[in-house]
């Protein structure tokens, strides 16, 4: 029986080991086996890798993935767009699957709500058959169901990966914050291939920001984004495309806050230049013509930028919480800041197929202002994934990835 290697987290805070595990000589119906082109280390491998999370050990790693496809398993005829899949096509897909049937997926349609949506990298130990479902591996096994995008020939395996989940996660952030508030903001989205780019709900002003009705407008607009990670990196180029007028960056060290320039923010606030947050508050109302910020951005996934960032929004503002993807603990602030202020206040969690449909096309059509494969600085090998950890966890690079 053929092998392939494997990265596996077998106990937290200790080195990934090398494991080889069987391949599978057949597939069950609707599945697809994968030769790993490239991985991203996400800031959540890092979390997991440090027991932040409770999931179940062993565990191969990684759930920003790109492949070709080596075996396709009976039924398996296109990706999520209608596309035809082929052996040796490059393709991608979302890291999460959800059941479609239960009150979420089929009532309510939140299917990033399901009780029983699991994700690559996260969610199925590696101890069990088929053993490969996580990117840290030379091959990548995708269950039934799992939503694949075949990619152009025209789109760098960089970009993809240089994007990872952070861009999909910031897609489906600002989709939700410019939601009509009177209106069922799932309902009318039945998911299917035919409503491909469809914003769900009936209160949004579709702008195709990049070819497809993806983003609301943002148009005269000031957008502050608080962190200047991946997640806000990507929170800068969603809100430029969907034409905000002007982006504010909080966060550091000065080689990510410049980066985000690239990305098309305006003004930057080094957290270590201006260390209290009182003066970054008053700083950034200056900025944003003495009221404050139209919307808000929490990117960072620190408990304090919470009643940060609500007190930097102006009267009747929005503040979207997207960074807190784990939790990093409780904070405090008085709830009268958002009765007095008439605040929206929203949540977003993880992305469905059409936030990478919009990712892939924004990826495609805009790469030269927005340079996701720039954010590759690291490469390492499978046998070098505790490296590429330690040098996402130090903040060494913008983007470590695992080429098997």
């Amino acid at each position: 029986m053929a092998t392939a290697k494997a990265s596996v987290l077998e106990a937290f805070n200790a080195p990934l080991k090398i494991r080889n595990y069987p391949l599978p000589d057949r597939l069950e119906p609707g599945a697809a086996l994968v030769r790993t082109e490239m991985a991203g280390i996400c800031g959540t491998d890092v979390h997991l890798w440090k027991g932040e999370l409770p999931i179940k050990l062993p565990v191969v790693l990684g759930h920003e993935t790109v492949g070709r496809i080596e075996m396709l398993g009976a039924g398996v005829e296109s990706d999520w767009t209608g596309q035809p899949l082929n052996i040796g096509d490059r393709i991608t897909w979302n890291s999460t699957a959800s059941c479609g049937r239960c009150f979420y997926c089929a009532e309510k349609r939140q299917p990033t709500r399901c009780p029983d949506r699991r994700a690559y990298g996260i969610g199925y130990p590696s101890s069990e058959p088929p053993h490969f479902l996580g990117g840290y591996a030379e091959y990548h096994y995708l269950n039934p169901r799992a939503t694949l995008f075949k990619l152009p020939d025209d789109l760098a395996t960089e970009s993809v990966i240089g994007a990872g989940c952070a861009l999909i996660t910031a897609i489906h952030g600002v989709e939700r914050i410019c939601l009509d508030p009177g209106a069922d903001s799932e309902s009318s989205h039945s998911g299917s291939p035919g409503e491909l780019g469809q914003l769900p709900g009936k209160g949004l002003s579709k702008a195709k920001c990049f070819g497809l009705p993806t983003l609301p407008e943002l148009w005269r607009e000031t957008v502050v984004v608080q962190g200047a990670g991946p997640v806000g990196i990507s929170a800068v180029a969603v809100a430029k495309a969907a034409g905000a007028e002007r982006i504010i960056v909080i966060g550091g060290p000065a080689r990510r806050l410049e980066m985000t320039k690239r990305f098309g923010a305006d003004s930057v606030l080094n957290i270590e230049e201006i260390p209290k947050a009182e003066d970054r508050i008053k700083t950034v109302r200056e900025w944003s013509g003495g009221r404050g910020a139209d919307v808000v951005l929490e990117c960072a996934g620190v408990p304090s930028a919470v009643p940060e960032g609500i007190e930097m929004c102006r009267d009747g503002a929005k503040f979207l919480i997207l960074g807190h993807y784990c939790d990093a603990g409780e904070i405090s602030f008085n709830p009268h800041w958002v009765t007095r202020k008439q605040l929206q206040v929203f949540g977003s969690w993880s992305s469905e197929p059409r936030h990478l449909k919009a990712a892939i096309g924004l990826l495609r059509t805009r790469h030269a202002e927005f340079p996701f494969g720039a954010m590759v600085t690291h490469r390492f090998s499978l046998e070098q994934a505790n490296e590429a950890l330690r040098t996402t966890a130090n903040w060494e690079s913008a983007k470590s990835v695992i080429v098997p």
